[in-house]
């Protein structure tokens, strides 16, 4: 599999194309911009099959009903934040400097729990990473080295846990039993900021010294 980073909106929040070699793919947090992301797939004649979200804050959601009317494909996200897609409250839009507020329709499927998923030509596995929010999640394709982990982990840092429902030590939990078990060359594609690695973030990270 081949992914794409595709940095959006005001915050530049990473929305990641995971495509097949048959040109079907997947979305991975179409935070803003939707015609821009649009004109982006079509110009590479991809099919995007579903929207995946690794959590609902707003910079991560802004797009989402712009480009799943475009393509009629179905949203994913974690059970624990469904209703965080229709109130700007529990997304954040509502403390924040906006123009608007974020919102958008409820997602298709809920993801109840850690799982080996397959979509069509994709396999992968979902891991629930709570802490930053208490519904992230992080999606894992073994096969081809990478982990798209939203807001858990960036390169050197790891994400904020003083909006609602964060949590530092559970952030902390989370990110140690869940990521930094992976294989030290995993790629890790962070919901915002450069790419890294598992290794390069167990060696330097100052969050985690200790794991």
């Amino acid at each position: 599999m081949k992914w794409s980073q595709i940095p959006l909106g005001v915050l530049q929040t990473n929305c990641y194309i995971v495509e097949s070699p048959d040109k079907s793919c997947l979305i991975f947090d179409p935070g803003s911009e939707g015609k821009k992301l649009i004109k982006w797939l079509t110009k590479r004649e991809l099919n995007p099959i579903a929207i995946f979200l690794t959590h609902a804050h707003f910079d991560h959601i802004g797009a989402v009903d712009e480009v799943r009317d475009y393509y009629k494909i179905p949203v994913y996200i974690h059970e624990e934040e469904e209703d965080w897609l229709v109130n700007p409250a529990l997304n954040g839009s509502k403390f924040f400097a906006m123009q608007e507020l974020i919102k958008s329709r409820q997602a298709d499927y809920l993801i109840k729990k850690e799982e080996s998923i397959t979509v069509e030509n994709f396999t992968f596995s979902i891991f629930e990473t709570p802490g930053h929010s208490p519904g992230s999640v992080s999606y894992y394709f073994e096969t081809d080295g990478f982990v798209i982990s939203g807001d858990a982990l960036f390169q050197n840092s790891i994400g904020r846990t003083d909006l609602p429902g964060g949590n530092h030590k559970q952030l902390i939990k989370s990110i140690h039993e869940k990521l930094l078990f992976l294989p030290e060359e995993t790629a890790v594609l962070s919901g915002h900021g450069p790419i890294t690695t598992i290794g390069e973030e167990m060696d330097s990270n100052p969050f985690l010294n200790g794991f």
